[in-house]
């Protein structure tokens, strides 16, 4: 597994330039995926080259690493569970060498129990050929990366018609280059005020078959920690935390460079970077992104090497993927004040910035399960 970095300065320049252009248009990340795959940007790698990767490829384009986590949350699903033994999902890395691209449908309006329950159906069904699978009837919203996913990781609830307890089954459904997928339905109803270049559009499944083959892991309704749910927390919070990281890098970058430019009147033309209070402002700011690095290190960390922190795992991701947004809009909230009323204009970084940054409240773990998370883990679980 090639562990390098395929971000060049020149790559990230150009989808820096085509950032604004995005969300000026609502459009899709195209063109940034295109060259983003060319250099291997899609294939496995540890979580700890793909969490710096995020946060420097944040900090030139947001809505682009936001879109990607989805896929490399599942590149580091299949890598920690190869590391315990398990080749269940060896395909995924496989398939990613050669250029597929992973999404997920997950989130359902209305299901705040995210992957212990589902508001999707699912039931048994036989094939051609004896074989079997899965079908899944269900709305699924956020689909991030709608227009491009070859591959879309889907969860639902299927009740035995025996009475046994009700189970979770995880798998993948598939969607060849320029085709569509039976009992797939994708509305294009994303317009949003941030992160709109992810496109992540309503999914309806009807039917929609995953086969046996493609099955990733079928689980009990209810909370779970098993390796494979650990995965997807640990890599779907670490990721979001590093985009997040990354988009208040470039918030402060733009607050230093804009009292550097700017000059008050008030101290004889003077740049503002000589004015206490602004100084006081940027330091105030850098102080708390400062103290993201070592947590987002210290947990890609021990992911790789395989470090055991028992049930402490979901609080400490929780708890990071939270702290990793609070920061950030605190980062952005004083380079705006900093940067003044030219950074309110829509065409401005820090006006996109602003927008994009409200969107890491809506990812899971939300303020609410984080803290109850954290309570269980001090306080046992309410009974």
């Amino acid at each position: 597994m090639d562990d390098s970095s395929v971000l060049t300065p020149a790559l990230l320049a150009r989808i820096r330039e085509r950032a604004p252009g995005y969300d000026e248009r609502n459009e899709f990340f195209a063109d940034d995926l295109d060259e983003l795959r060319a250099a291997g940007y899609l294939t496995p790698r540890s979580l700890s080259t793909a969490s710096a990767d995020q946060r420097l490829l944040a900090a030139h384009a947001p809505a682009t690493a936001l879109g990607l986590t989805m896929h490399l949350v599942w590149m580091g699903v299949a890598r920690d569970l190869a590391a315990t033994g398990d080749d269940s999902l060896a395909w995924v890395l496989d398939e990613a060498q050669r250029g597929e691209l992973f999404a997920f449908a997950i989130s359902e309006a209305g299901n705040d129990r995210v992957m212990s329950d589902s508001l999707t159906r699912v039931e048994r069904v036989a094939l051609d050929g004896g074989t079997g699978g899965w079908a899944f009837t269900g709305t699924k919203i956020f689909t991030t990366l709608s227009p491009a996913w070859t591959r879309l990781g889907v969860l639902g609830r299927h009740d035995p018609p025996d009475g046994s307890p009700p189970q979770i089954v995880h798998g993948f459904l598939t969607r060849e280059a320029g085709g569509d997928t039976p009992g797939v339905t994708i509305t294009p109803d994303w317009n949003t005020l941030g992160m709109r270049a992810t496109q992540s559009h309503t999914t309806r499944l009807d039917g929609a078959v995953v086969t046996d083959d493609r099955v990733a892991h079928i689980l009990p309704v209810g909370p779970s920690g098993d390796v494979y749910t650990l995965a997807i927390a640990a890599n779907f919070h670490t990721l979001i935390a590093s985009v997040y990281a990354g988009l208040a890098d470039r918030a402060l970058e733009l607050a230093v460079d804009s009292a550097r430019r700017r000059t008050s009147l008030r101290s004889g033309g003077s740049p503002q970077a000589l004015d206490p209070d602004i100084r006081w402002r940027i330091a105030y700011a850098a102080l708390a992104l400062d103290a993201l690095a070592p947590q987002l290190q210290a947990v890609a960390r021990d992911r790789d090497q395989g470090v055991d922190r028992g049930a402490r795992w979901f609080r400490d991701l929780a708890g990071l993927k939270h702290r990793s947004v609070e920061t950030a809009r605190h980062v952005v909230d004083q380079s705006m004040r900093i940067a003044g009323g030219g950074a309110y204009r829509w065409s401005a970084e820090l006006s996109r910035l602003q927008r994009d940054v409200l969107a890491g409240i809506y990812h899971p773990s939300d303020t609410e399960a984080v803290h109850a998370t954290v309570a269980a883990d001090l306080l046992g679980p309410l009974s």
